[in-house]
């Protein structure tokens, strides 16, 4: 069982967003986060950045057809910290049971 850690970094609800479209997956495209968020690139960008830095997401750019494509994946500290975050959340919703 996961430890509930509520994670400040990934809290903000577009932050919180990515990890959750990652975390089922291996890798995604830069374009169907982008399209599937409703972001522009710039703002996605930026936020790829801010989880890269944290050692969350790792980016990579292979180039396919000619063209450099971008897509991500979430690292094992990221998982593990999505699991935490998801746990401590589960915790404070449980208490709006009781």
């Amino acid at each position: 069982m996961t430890e509930p850690k509520f994670d400040e970094l990934i809290h903000p609800s577009t932050r919180l967003s990515i990890v959750a479209l990652l975390a089922p997956a291996d890798w995604i495209d830069f374009a169907f986060v982008r399209d599937h968020l409703k972001l522009s690139d710039s703002a996605l960008s930026k936020q790829f950045a801010t989880l890269e830095e944290a050692g969350y997401l790792k980016v990579e750019r292979p180039v396919s057809d000619r063209r450099r494509r971008v897509r991500v994946r979430l690292t094992a500290a990221g998982r593990k910290a999505f699991d935490g975050h998801v746990a401590a959340l589960r915790e404070v919703l449980g208490a709006v049971d009781d």
